[in-house]
């Protein structure tokens, strides 16, 4: 018995279906060719962007110790939630946050502003070259920043004790400084009165001058024959800040300050720094984000390190909206 070849034709149906098929891949791989060039950053992202927030909802519901694995976890509800807002410990680090983050908020734009009217008001070189000091600490790692603060807070060997000493001893100031031999060595960082002063200081002298730099390009923007304008009936300088400069200046102070909010309230490396990784953090020396690390880092608590972060969360949504609902609408340029 012989074999036969089978021999099939194409119909004109089966054609027809062999276009479509291939134009539909064409148009395919011509329409995802920008999702293909994407992917890498969408892979990327989702990775170590999107799963990280969903993982901390489902971690926040449950205990685990990282060193025991995976295998450690345990579904509590809302227990690390129940636990966390009855600490007394996290509502102490929440209103030290909130009282470093008001002094070193707070006293940045104070001086940002009248430093930016006066950076503005020099010429374009000295503008330029003294911008770019004020910036440099912004650029400056934190690390190094903290650092070199903390040996300057020295008690014995600290060049600001060192200062007041020599204040305090000189014949030409003891007269006028004498009394602060009483108090010498000052724990700056060591005593409870006065570690959050201490801490809002080196975040001030970091983030000042990045405010600077925010509010010269928003005040370069002002066209100067409004200056002229108001010289021309006589204002004097301040009024020419205040009631020209200040008033087109609302954007950019709303920018500023809403950026300062978010940051100051997620303030970790310079407390976490001055304080020697906390060995050395009293009690009004700790920030909400040093707790939370001390709570997943130290105590292994996971579970209620997700819930503590999502409080916080919680918190600076609540602050920044507060924000927006009484200066926003000013601010982004809407009328009064």
């Amino acid at each position: 018995m012989t074999n036969q070849a089978e021999i099939t034709v194409d119909t004109p149906d089966d054609e027809r279906s062999k276009e479509v098929r291939s134009g539909r891949l064409k148009r395919f791989l011509e329409n995802g060719t920008p999702y293909w060039f994407l992917s890498p950053y969408i892979i990327i992202f989702g990775t170590f962007g999107i799963f990280p927030v969903f993982f901390m909802i489902f971690l926040s519901f449950h205990t685990w110790n990282p060193v025991a694995g995976l295998g450690s976890m345990r579904f509590v509800g809302l227990e690390n939630y129940a636990l966390s807002l009855t600490d007394p410990r996290l509502w102490k680090t929440m209103w030290n946050t909130i009282a470093i983050a008001v002094m070193s908020g707070l006293a940045q734009h104070l001086v940002a502003l009248p430093m930016a009217y006066l950076l503005i008001s020099l010429g374009a070189r000295a503008r330029h070259w003294l911008s770019t000091a004020y910036f440099l600490p912004y650029v400056t790692s934190t690390v190094a920043v903290s650092m070199i603060f903390y040996i300057m807070y020295s008690p014995q060997s600290g060049i600001i004790n060192q200062g007041l000493n020599l204040l305090a001893n000189g014949t030409l100031t003891s007269w006028a400084f004498g009394w602060i031999g009483q108090f010498q060595p000052i724990g700056w960082l060591q005593e409870n009165s006065l570690i959050r002063y201490s801490i809002s200081f080196v975040v001030f002298w970091k983030y000042v001058g990045f405010n600077i730099v925010i509010y010269a390009a928003g005040l370069s923007t002002i066209n100067q024959e409004l200056y002229e304008a108001a010289k021309i009936d006589g204002a004097s300088h301040m009024q020419r800040f205040r009631y020209v400069a200040l008033p087109l200046l609302k954007p950019f102070i709303f920018f500023a300050v809403t950026l300062t909010i978010i940051g100051n309230m997620q303030l970790f490396d310079e407390p976490y720094v001055l304080t020697r990784g906390l060995q050395q953090a009293t009690s009004n020396g700790m920030t909400i984000s040093n707790y939370l690390y001390r709570i997943g880092w130290e105590w292994l608590d996971m579970g209620s390190a997700a819930a503590v972060s999502w409080i916080l969360f919680v918190v600076i949504a609540l602050f920044t909206g507060l924000y927006f609902w009484l200066f926003g609408r000013q601010g982004l340029g809407g009328n009064e």
